[in-house]
């Protein structure tokens, strides 16, 4: 059978919220969270994707947004995979995230990569608008076991 079988699947959904710092600072954190979050669980979503897809999104939070109030994270597990919110201050939307980009990021920049990634290795993402700003998303599938690493 290709896939996971229905009774593999976990059976129910779990959720992490947390504000963090807005400083550099938060981007290990961010990461150890998700680790941590989803060591619990079984079958889960690849881990070093929504580490590096997570590091991304607050990475832009806190460079992309003025002041000092928290950004928050969001971890939800799902039975279909993860989703990953982050929340800033700031209603502007996220660049190129849901838009096609015109031109490729420059080789020779340290920067306009991170959202790039996050569209090419999610299996969805997008932004919404909150009540203090926006959230950034993105979605991750389940990996069935016998293609996780050990």
């Amino acid at each position: 059978m290709n896939g996971l079988a229905l009774h593999d699947r976990p059976s129910s959904a779990a959720s992490w919220r947390v504000a963090l710092p807005h400083t550099a600072a938060a981007v290990p954190v961010a990461r150890a969270l998700v680790r941590t979050a989803l060591a619990e669980r079984e079958h889960t979503a690849d881990c070093d994707t929504a580490e590096l897809l997570t590091a991304e999104l607050v990475a832009n939070a806190i460079e992309h947004t003025a002041g000092d109030s928290p950004i928050e994270l969001v971890v939800d597990l799902l039975p279909s995979g993860c989703q990953v919110e982050v929340h800033d201050p700031s209603p502007e939307p996220p660049g190129h995230l849901t838009r096609p980009v015109v031109e490729a990021p420059d080789p020779w920049q340290e920067h306009g990569r991170g959202l790039l990634l996050i569209r090419e290795l999610s299996s969805s993402c997008g932004h919404r608008p909150t009540a203090s700003g926006k959230a950034v998303w993105f979605r991750l599938p389940v990996v069935p076991a016998q293609r996780r690493p050990h």
